[in-house]
C-alpha cells in the first residue's frame, strides 16, 4: 500500500475524493493509501470469495458478498477500510445508514465475516483492523497470511504460512490458528469444507 495524499482528512472528503469505478483506497487515521495487491493476493481473495459464495447459495443465507465497500471503524470520523473479502447480512442493510449512499458498513452486526489477506502491510491487519473489528462487533476475522509475513508474536516462530480465524467470544475476540492440512473450523459457515494448505497452494 502507499499513502497517495499526505495531509490528513476526514471520511467524508475521503468519500468525495474517491475516483469513481477505479482502484482500491482505504483511510487510515486521515491518511488515503491505494491498495496495490499482487495476483496471488487476488488469486486467494477469487477463490475464498467462491469458496463463501457457494456456500451462502447452498444454505440459502441472507449474505451477499460486495465487491467494494468500506467499514467504519467505532468513534472515529478518519479512518475506513475496504476489507479483502466482506461477507454483509442484507437483513440489517435497511440499519445502515450509509449504505445507499456511500457503501459504508457502521455496526458489525451486518458484517458475519471479514477476511483479510495479509501483504507486505501486515501490521494493519494484526493490529489496527483486529481491534476496530472487534470493537464493532464483527462475529468473525479471518486473517489469511499465506506467506506467513506476520511478525512471530501473532504466528509464532518460526513464522509459517497461517490462517488466524477470530471469534466473538463475550464480546472479545479468541484466536484459533491453522496451517498445513488443519481443517478450517467457522462458526459462520460451519458446514465449510477446507482446509488452510488448500488455500496456500492457489498462491503457489
Amino acid at each position: 500500500m502507499i499513502t497517495t495524499i499526505s495531509q490528513p482528512i476526514t471520511l467524508e472528503e475521503f468519500w468525495d475524493w474517491y475516483p469513481d469505478g477505479y482502484g482500491r483506497y482505504e483511510l487510515h487515521d486521515g491518511a488515503i493509501f491505494e491498495m496495490q495487491p499482487i495476483g496471488n493476493h487476488e488469486e486467494v481473495i477469487s477463490f475464498l470469495t467462491i469458496k463463501l459464495a457457494v456456500q451462502i447459495e447452498k444454505l440459502d443465507l441472507p449474505y451477499l458478498i460486495p465487491k467494494q465497500a468500506l467499514i467504519k471503524p467505532l468513534d472515529t470520523n478518519k479512518s475506513a477500510y475496504n476489507p479483502d473479502v466482506l461477507i454483509l447480512d442484507k437483513s440489517n442493510l435497511n440499519n445502515e445508514s450509509l449504505w445507499k449512499t456511500r457503501s459504508t458498513i457502521t455496526q458489525g452486526k451486518t458484517v458475519p465475516l471479514v477476511i483479510e489477506v495479509v501483504s507486505s502491510n501486515w501490521g494493519y491487519d494484526y493490529g489496527h483492523k483486529l481491534i476496530d473489528y472487534e470493537a464493532l462487533g464483527i462475529t468473525e476475522y479471518w486473517i489469511v497470511d499465506y506467506l506467513g509475513l506476520g511478525g512471530k508474536r501473532y504466528i509464532g516462530d518460526p513464522k509459517k504460512p497461517t490462517i488466524s480465524i477470530y471469534q466473538l467470544v463475550d464480546d472479545e475476540y479468541q484466536v484459533k490458528q491453522f496451517r498445513n492440512n488443519d481443517a478450517l473450523i467457522s462458526s459462520v459457515f460451519p458446514d465449510l469444507n477446507l482446509t488452510a494448505q488448500q488455500i496456500f497452494d492457489i498462491a503457489n
